[in-house]
C-alpha cells in the first residue's frame, strides 16, 4: 500500500468521524429558537445530513476502495 492511500484512508477515515460526532446536536438542545417554523435544531439536522450526502457523494467517485487489495 503506499503513502497515498494511507494518508487518503486516515482522512476519509477522520471526515466519516467528524460527520458521526457532530451528527447530534447535543449543544442546540433545549434551546426553543424556531427558523422558518421549525426548531433549530432540526435545521442543523437537515443540513447536516446535506453535507453527509456530498461527502460521501466525493467518497463514492473518489476513494471507493481505498486501502482494498488483491492478495
Amino acid at each position: 500500500m503506499s503513502a497515498r492511500t494511507t494518508r487518503a484512508g486516515w482522512v476519509w477515515a477522520g471526515s466519516a468521524v467528524l460527520l458521526s460526532a457532530l451528527a447530534v446536536p447535543w449543544f442546540l438542545w433545549r434551546d426553543g429558537t424556531v427558523v422558518a417554523g421549525l426548531p433549530i435544531w432540526l435545521w442543523w439536522h437537515i443540513g447536516w445530513m446535506l453535507l453527509a450526502a456530498v461527502v460521501f457523494s466525493v467518497f463514492a467517485r473518489r476513494a471507493w476502495g481505498v486501502g482494498i487489495e488483491e492478495a
